[in-house]
């Protein structure tokens, strides 16, 4: 297992959950919500610098038979914007996150999250679910989860 802080993005068209790791890569924690528009991208950006992440974990929509569709398109030139502003020497993996808002909405859902409140967290929660699923595939198998970006 590489040791690090990572950060994980579930891009979406209105925000950009942020979930980050420990530095062991054991546990994945909500950060922040981040609203899209100007800045949004400086701040993913400043999140990963400030956590000294080493990696930038990105969910990558699939449909049920594994092929990336618009969605897709959007999130990988997204994906490829970040890297750009984002420190030297970190790198990107694009990792599937079917289901992952679903599981995230059904968690909070099971947490007494209510509407508006629920919608203002399933983001980071997403991320979350992503970072999660990362970090214990690398455990399990040894190897980074995904595809590099």
């Amino acid at each position: 297992m590489r040791t690090g802080v990572r950060i994980a993005l579930d891009i979406g068209d209105a925000r950009i959950g942020v979930a980050s790791s420990d530095p062991h890569g054991i546990l994945a924690t909500p950060v922040e919500t981040v609203r899209r528009g100007p800045g949004d991208l400086d701040r993913i950006a400043a999140l990963a610098a400030e956590l000294e992440a080493f990696e930038i974990v990105v969910g990558l929509p699939r449909s049920l038979s594994g092929g990336e569709g618009p969605a897709a398109v959007k999130i990988r030139e997204t994906a490829a914007q970040v890297l750009d502003k984002v420190r030297e020497g970190t790198t990107m993996r694009l990792v599937d996150e079917r289901f992952t808002t679903v599981t995230a909405e059904r968690m909070l859902r099971e947490r007494g999250k209510k509407g508006s409140k629920r919608r203002a967290v399933v983001d980071q929660a997403a991320a979350v679910v992503i970072l999660q699923h990362a970090l214990d595939l690398e455990r399990e198998t040894g190897n980074p989860p995904g595809r590099p970006l």
